[in-house]
């Protein structure tokens, strides 16, 4: 099958790999769709902090069909559409037992720590990983159930209600789907990015204000989720937080950061750290099936693995539009660029 590899820091290409054989409890699917996130970028240019090995095969944002199965898995699974979790834990540790497998010390994760990724035409995955897609979801929005995990499971986090008011840093990816699931759960939110670009997608979403550094006004925040990889946000996301209220962690920046604990204490604020969209996989799903949110708007362009190596190096095709989400069709040709 065909697999865009990548073989060294900011080096990758389309190349012919075995195609995956299902061993027992696991099934193969037949990817219709990938996104690429910045961890695939971080990953490709080896500026993310968690352990990789080249050669490195990408790709745990996805949905497709399955194709095979293996011994013991039920054949009612074949042919369906699905996606599916990229935690894959260990299964033994009391980490896993407790649900708590997207951090088990000696887990995979699909595409970006000892499991070959979906930038692919197929991929191999345990079939206790897998999530049912109603028609109703299509493969776009299917690609974009895994980030929206990420984003459903920040806004829980936050404690997001009818009559609070809700601060996300960041209008990229997961800030603009929490953007999404924030107003879904009935609260006023603003959205502090840089780029009028960006503002103007979260003011499209129905954000109540978009805002820059400059212009932010001093409100009461009920809850500021950090979406961003600046560095400077943690501490920033504390200090704006009321006392008592609720600062959730979900971007990662890209060296260590400091916080001061005393603020913590003095003003009484929960923290929450986010890692992986696992249990949030299935209120996704179920908020694209009806309506109440809808991933589409934040896809810049589909393209084919051909073109995969140019995107995360940044270079763009001409007809992609201002959203932060490129998806690939890995049996499709991109555009020139």
């Amino acid at each position: 099958m065909k697999a865009f590899v990548v073989t060294s820091p900011g080096t990758g290409a389309v190349a012919e790999v075995a195609a995956p054989a299902p061993a027992a409890g696991q099934v193969v699917v037949d990817i219709a769709r990938v996104g690429i996130c910045g961890t695939d970028v971080g990953m490709f240019h080896s500026t993310y902090n968690r352990p990789g090995r080249f050669p490195l095969r990408l790709g745990h944002e996805w949905c497709g069909r399955i194709s095979e199965i293996g011994d013991g898995v039920d054949a009612a699974w074949l042919g369906r559409r699905v996606t599916g979790d990229t935690m894959l834990g260990c299964g033994q540790c009391h980490l896993c037992r407790s649900e708590r497998h997207y951090v088990c010390e000696n887990r995979h994760e699909i595409g970006v720590r000892g499991w070959p990724g979906a930038l692919a035409e197929k991929l191999l995955v345990p079939v206790s990983a897998l999530h049912r897609l109603p028609d109703s979801v299509t493969d776009d929005m299917g690609a974009m159930v895994e980030p929206g995990g990420n984003a459903y499971r920040a806004v829980a986090a936050s404690d997001a209600r009818p009559g609070s008011r809700v601060l996300i840093l960041g209008p990229g990816t997961i800030g603009l789907l929490a953007t999404g699931f924030a107003l879904a759960a009935g609260s006023e939110v603003h959205v502090l990015g840089i780029t009028p670009a960006s503002l103007a997608l979260a003011r499209g979403a129905g954000a109540h204000g978009v805002w820059t550094g400059s212009d932010l006004p001093d409100l009461a925040w009920d809850s500021v989720i950090n979406a961003t990889d600046d560095d400077s946000m943690p501490q920033f996301a504390l200090d704006r937080v009321d006392p008592g209220g609720r600062v959730v962690f979900i971007g990662s920046a890209h060296k260590p950061t400091t916080l001061d604990a005393q603020s913590f204490v003095r003003k009484a604020v929960t923290a929450v750290g986010i890692m992986g969209g696992s249990h949030g996989l299935r209120p996704t799903i179920e908020a694209y099936e009806n309506g109440s949110v809808d991933p589409r708007p934040l896809i810049a362009a589909t393209i084919g693995l051909d073109a995969v190596g140019s995107v995360l190096d940044g270079d763009f095709p001409p007809s992609a539009g201002s959203g932060p989400k490129f998806l690939v069709d890995p049996k499709g040709i991109s555009d020139a660029h």
